[in-house]
């Protein structure tokens, strides 16, 4: 199929749906004195759950959504061959209790059949906004034709999320063999392309471990291209090895409140999901009381 007939096809799929229906909507931007962020948790340490019970935790936690996992691997929430029956399911089960499916997280990078399928299910469903997958570097080889090559495949991710009513975001994920961790080459990737169409998910935690000091460099270039911000935290820790990075509880790591200062200064209004990669998160009312912890925590940095 032609790229002009495929985006076609998306389109057709999509006909009267609209960002602000069932799945959530994009907020207005309003001055950073009132400005109110969505504040949402990512599935990942309970996408065991069924979706009554996922929207019962998040009613009790207190967010005012989630992000949903829909890929393959053992941490998704719903498989990608199942998405057109149950991602209406979660949506349905979130709106009984006034929450929103704010993200659905894809290992779309490049569009092919099943890719397209995901973004037609997320539109379908009214869910505003896809977090990318990732592309990373061949270990030999040109790191510029590699960000050649997503700026290529961001621009028709791009253009089928016009025509779908989407926002797609690419994540810029700490580690050597991901493109997007220096954020420089997110930045880059991302040239000439419509931050309404596709943007970037700034993760505050990746960039300040690939960035160090540099991070309000980082988030700079990143202002207007935002679609979602991550937050979680982090320390450096020394062993036999060397130093090693653990995950850890927000507010006990390197990460700086002052991130958050600065976001206020900007335009966004968009969502800033929780992630929670650190052990000792556990289980059932253990999880539930940490979860509520981090968002407490999160929301004195905002309100401070």
């Amino acid at each position: 199929m032609s790229l002009s007939s495929r985006r076609r096809f998306l389109a057709s799929s999509a006909v009267g749906v609209l960002a602000g229906t069932a799945g959530g909507r994009a907020l207005a931007a309003t001055p950073p004195a009132a400005r109110s962020y969505p504040l949402i948790g990512f599935t990942k340490p309970f996408a065991d759950l069924s979706f009554d019970a996922t929207a019962d935790l998040v009613a009790e936690v207190g967010w005012d959504g989630v992000e949903v996992a829909v890929r393959e691997g053992s941490s998704t929430h719903i498989a990608p061959a199942r998405v057109e029956e149950d991602l209406p399911r979660m949506v349905e089960a979130l709106g009984k209790r006034a929450k929103q499916l704010a993200i659905v997280t894809t290992s779309v990078v490049a569009l092919d059949s099943a890719g397209e399928r995901v973004l037609k299910a997320t539109a379908a469903a009214g869910i505003p906004r896809v977090r990318l997958g990732f592309l990373k570097y061949p270990q030999d080889g040109d790191p510029a034709k590699r960000v050649a090559d997503l700026h290529a495949a961001l621009a028709d991710v791009a253009a089928a999320c016009r025509d779908l009513g989407l926002q797609a975001g690419y994540q810029n994920h700490s580690g050597a063999g991901y493109v997007g961790a220096a954020v420089w080459d997110l930045h880059e990737a991302l040239a000439d392309l419509d931050p309404k169409h596709v943007g970037g998910c700034f993760d505050i935690a990746h960039a300040t471990v690939e960035g160090g000091l540099a991070w309000p460099l980082h988030a700079r270039l990143m202002a207007d291209h935002l679609v979602a911000v991550f937050c979680k935290d982090f320390f450096w820790e020394r062993n036999d090895a060397g130093q090693k990075l653990r995950w850890c509880p927000l507010g006990e790591g390197v990460v700086q409140k002052s991130f958050f200062d600065w976001l206020k200064t900007t335009g966004f209004s968009g969502p800033i999901s929780q992630h929670h990669e650190y052990g000792g998160l556990g289980t059932g009312p253990e999880m539930v009381a940490q979860l509520k912890r981090d968002l407490a925590r999160l929301r004195e940095w905002l309100e401070a």
